[in-house]
């Protein structure tokens, strides 16, 4: 069901947020800002609402990758009964992990594309979640010469980025 009233929504991550760190014995704050100002450089990106993290316990939520903060959000997305393709209007974040995430996988398609190029062979990302494939997807959609596809089921889905004229032995997918 899509996000019909915001400001309710909000209110009921507040209330899922605050059972799971009272009970969780978590020493963790957090604000919830509805419509967040977009991000520079990030056009892309437009959450209705940012939640963001702060407090002693803060390195738990990013351990692992940041595995108990997406495990909270995915929990409070399903407390709000999203589809698959409204999961892009919530985000959590703690410490700046969000963006410094990002940038980390815009360099990494850069970096991917140059080798491509170099040696006209595909190159395979390791499995990554939707939201970070769409991500390294976007980083690359300018690249003319380039192409990329998601391959893989489940959690072993990953990105591949192919030179434009690569001729792979399945049928085009493009994302």
């Amino acid at each position: 069901m899509p996000i019909t009233d915001k400001v309710a929504a909000a209110k009921q991550i507040g209330e899922f947020l605050q059972t799971v760190i009272t009970n969780g014995g978590f020493k963790l704050k957090y604000r919830i800002t509805v419509d967040p100002p977009i991000a520079q450089n990030r056009d892309w990106e437009h959450p209705e609402i940012l939640v963001e993290f702060a407090g002693p316990d803060s390195s738990l939520l990013l351990e692992r990758g940041g595995e108990l903060l997406r495990s909270f959000e995915l929990l409070a997305l399903e407390v709000l009964h999203l589809q698959g393709n409204e999961h892009e209007k919530i985000w959590f974040d703690c410490k700046n992990f969000r963006s410094l995430r990002i940038d980390e996988l815009q360099m990494s398609a850069r970096t991917a594309a140059e080798k491509v190029r170099r040696t006209g062979e595909p190159y395979r990302f390791g499995p990554m979640s939707s939201r970070e494939r769409r991500i390294v997807h976007l980083a690359l959609r300018e690249e003319k010469d380039l192409r990329t596809e998601s391959d893989g089921e489940g959690g072993h889905r990953s990105v591949v980025v192919y030179p434009g004229n690569y001729k792979s032995s399945r049928p085009d997918r493009r994302v």
